[in-house]
C-alpha cells in the first residue's frame, strides 16, 4: 500500500474515492454508504412499540394466534418489510395479558392469545389502518427493491474504480450517466 486506502497512485482515478469531489465529481464512497444505510434499514422504517400492540390487537381481533403466527402474519401482511422480533411480540403479549386485553391459554406447549371484551372494545375503537398499511410504511413492500439494486449497483461501481483499467472506468462513468438519464426518463412519464 502506499497511502491510498485502495492501493492506488495520486493522480489514478481509483485513488480519490472518499468523500471529496474526486474525479468523478461526487464522494462515490459516501455514496456507496448512503445506499447501504437505505438497504439496512430493511427496506423502511423502524416500526415502534406502539405499532406491534397495534398490530397484534388488529389481528387478535381476527382470531386467537400463538406468537409465532403473529409475526408471520405482521410479516406477510407488509410484504416482507416489517418482521417483528420476538423480543417485541412477546413481551407485548405479556403486556396485554398483564392490562387484561388478552386471555393465554395453552396447548402443547403453545400459548394461543385471545382477546378479551376489553380487548376487543379497544381493537375495534382504533382508528386509522393497520400499521403495516400506514404512514409508517411507506417506502417498504414493492419501494424496498429500490435501494437494493441501487446498493448493488454502487458495490460494483466501486469494484470498477478499484480494479478496473483507466477505460473501464471511463466506461463505467458512461454507464452510469446514461442509467442515470434513462432513470430522469422514467419520472418525466405520465
Amino acid at each position: 500500500m502506499n497511502g491510498s486506502p485502495m492501493g492506488g497512485r495520486p493522480g489514478d482515478p481509483r485513488h480519490d474515492f472518499g468523500g471529496g469531489p474526486g474525479p468523478f465529481g461526487f464522494g462515490l464512497w459516501d455514496a456507496v454508504g448512503n445506499l447501504r444505510d437505505v438497504f439496512e434499514q430493511r427496506g423502511g422504517p423502524r416500526m415502534g412499540r406502539g405499532d406491534v400492540r397495534a398490530a397484534i390487537l388488529a389481528l387478535l381481533l381476527e382470531q386467537p394466534m400463538h406468537g409465532y403466527q403473529l409475526i408471520q402474519e405482521i410479516d406477510e401482511r407488509s410484504g416482507g418489510s416489517w418482521k417483528p422480533s420476538p423480543g417485541s411480540v412477546y413481551p407485548t403479549l405479556q403486556l396485554l395479558a398483564d392490562e387484561g386485553l388478552v386471555d393465554v391459554t395453552e396447548a402443547d406447549g403453545k400459548k394461543t392469545y385471545a382477546l378479551t371484551d376489553a380487548g376487543r372494545e379497544q381493537a375495534e375503537a382504533a382508528e386509522g389502518p393497520a400499521p403495516w398499511e400506514g404512514p409508517a410504511s411507506r417506502g417498504i413492500g414493492p419501494n424496498a427493491a429500490l435501494p437494493k439494486a441501487g446498493a448493488k449497483l454502487a458495490q460494483v461501481a466501486m469494484q470498477v474504480m478499484r480494479d478496473g483499467t483507466p477505460a473501464q472506468i471511463e466506461q463505467a462513468v458512461s454507464t452510469l450517466d446514461d442509467a442515470r438519464r434513462k432513470l430522469y426518463a422514467i419520472l418525466a412519464q405520465d
